[in-house]
């Protein structure tokens, strides 16, 4: 059984990106993570010791997105996926990074890459 806790739509500040201009000025990034993780000790007990605290997630993703400028949001998931994983009571997690300002070019409404990090 794998239950979950998703934190969505978190924004942040960055300055991700290959093109000078996007490393100058920034952008608006956007994250979703998804972790997956056995719930039941924390439904028993109601303690926020026994689960993956979700504000705390969230603020360590606005913290690597507004550090440590790099050309792909690839790289970004996959920062925000290892810091999710370093919690040995998580099984897995799925990082969406969202970048609906990107130059694209043409007219959009988003892009985004997802991954999906699990223990061996």
């Amino acid at each position: 059984m794998s239950d979950h806790i998703r934190v969505e739509g978190v924004r942040a500040f960055g300055f991700h990106g290959v093109l000078p201009e996007e490393r100058r000025d920034g952008q608006t990034f956007v994250v979703d993570i998804d972790v997956e993780l056995d719930l039941s000790s924390a439904a028993e007990s109601d303690a926020l010791e026994a689960t993956v605290d979700y504000s705390g997630l969230a603020a360590r993703a606005v913290q690597l997105v507004e550090s440590d400028p790099v050309d792909l949001i690839e790289t970004v998931a996959g920062r925000i996926a290892d810091m999710v994983l370093a919690d040995p009571r998580v099984d897995a997690v799925s990082v969406t990074v969202h970048k609906p300002e990107a130059p694209v070019g043409v007219p959009f409404s988003d892009v985004s890459v997802q991954l999906r990090r699990s223990r061996p």
